[in-house]
């Protein structure tokens, strides 16, 4: 969402270059224009509703009047000769902002006293302005008005609700930002805008399912299916959200089946699905059932292997974790997830013997030292398929974890010879770097 935010913002700015008027004026002119739209003659005039619009847009951006992204606060103190009322300091992701609020909005202001966001708190006149504004210029197309006269301005419109939208998620409103959303979303259908924004409906449905807004989520959810905005699966795991947290197990099972079928790489869904079936204590190898229909469609797909693999991972299963593992890189050779993969499980077998190990009574001290030497021969195993990850993985963060833990194997192996000395040092170098 944050890549659309300078965009939209610039579009505002210019819409934002003219001086703020009273209420009362703003309101007066959107009486006028409204009474035109119910004049018996006036009414059937694509003009009348034009000049509705335009009403509704001024009045929307008027208590933001010659505000723009980028200015520093002395030049908008200039500009905008009212007094904050108040001025706080607030932290807003993670940053701190000089909030100075004013009759109508508040502005943000970062480290660097620049404008970055304003908050509208009290618009000039009641209502859904932007809506009523789409609604008027929806009207005028019916009517006769040209694509090229309308059309801009629907545009323009979502992309206001937008931006609105994400100043609200970021000041951690997420029941406005939904309706602000739902608002782009919707007016991005309306005839005769240019385009679909499908990250509206999206997001529409992301902040409502935050705001426990189970309905719209669902809805919005299921309108991105619609479309054929899938987000990478991402939709799916997110309705069988939706539907564990109306206690309907039978329907989030399906969704997540539909979406591990159609994105095996998805880790929501598979996370959800193992979550799911653990927690209803049914058999995780319905999973790997699921695994099978979708390997029948994509024989070659070495990731659906890795899948089944971190199945039987989660359920400590290490052997058929360890096949699945090896058939993907029988697949596809170098497949750097693959030897993480294995490289995993011998550190569960690890973890597992340590549990063992603290369990003993200390008169045991025999069969500790028997299990102290198979778990180094356990981490000594494990620095094969890590080092392989690393060599393999053009990912970052992959190669950052593999060097980790090879950084600690070595560490926990240094008494065992001055190689795996050598060896910490060399991955302590890698992890540091």
């Amino acid at each position: 969402m944050k890549k659309l935010l300078l965009t939209l913002a610039l579009a505002g700015t210019i819409m934002a270059a003219y001086a703020q008027k009273p209420d009362a004026e703003m309101q007066k002119a959107v009486d006028k224009a409204l009474a035109a739209t119910q004049d018996a003659k006036k009414s059937a005039k694509p003009a009348s509703w034009i000049n509705l619009g335009k009403a509704y847009m001024t009045a929307y951006n008027n208590p933001t009047a010659n505000f723009a992204q980028g200015i520093d606060r002395t030049t908008f103190s200039m500009m905008f000769k009212e007094q904050p009322s108040s001025t706080a300091t607030v932290t807003v992701d993670g940053q701190q902002f000089t909030r100075l609020s004013f009759s109508h909005v508040d502005a943000y202001f970062n480290a660097s006293d620049i404008l970055v966001m304003w908050d509208v708190t009290k618009p000039s006149v009641p209502g859904n302005i932007l809506m009523e504004a789409a609604k008027a210029y929806h009207k005028a197309f019916e009517l006769g008005a040209k694509d090229k006269d309308v059309a801009p301005k629907m545009k323009e419109i979502a992309d206001f609700f937008y931006n609105d939208a994400f100043t609200a998620y970021s000041l951690g409103n997420m029941a406005k930002a939904s309706d602000l959303f739902k608002g782009s979303a919707d007016v991005s259908v309306m005839t005769p805008s240019p385009e679909r924004n499908d990250d509206a409906f999206y997001n529409t449905a992301f902040t409502a399912l935050a705001n426990k807004n189970y309905s719209r989520a669902e809805e919005y959810y299921n309108k991105c299916i619609a479309n054929g905005h899938f987000m990478d699966g991402n939709v799916y795991a997110s309705l069988s959200d939706i539907a564990l947290a109306q206690a309907d197990t039978l329907k989030a099972k399906n969704l997540l089946a539909t979406g591990l079928t159609a994105y095996p790489d998805n880790a929501p869904i598979l996370t959800n699905l193992i979550n799911l079936y653990l927690s209803t204590k049914e058999d995780p190898e319905k999973i790997v059932e699921l695994l099978d229909e979708a390997k029948k469609a994509m024989p070659d797909n070495a990731s659906l292997y890795y899948v089944e693999g971190n199945i039987y991972t989660g359920i400590k299963d290490y052997d058929k974790a360890d096949a699945a593992y090896n058939k993907a890189l029988e697949i596809q050779p170098g497949y750097d997830m693959a030897y993480y993969g294995l490289a995993t499980t011998l550190l569960k077998r690890g973890e597992d013997l340590v549990d063992a190990m603290n369990a003993l009574d200390v008169r045991e001290w025999k069969k500790y030292d028997e299990m102290k030497a198979q778990l180094d021969n356990i981490y000594k195993s494990a620095l094969d398929p890590f080092e392989k990850c690393y060599e393999s993985s053009s990912v970052p963060e992959v190669k950052a974890a593999a060097a980790d833990f090879l950084k600690r194997l070595n560490f926990q192996l240094r008494g065992e010879g001055a190689e795996y000395q050598a060896a910490y040092e060399k991955w302590s170098a890698v992890v540091a770097e």
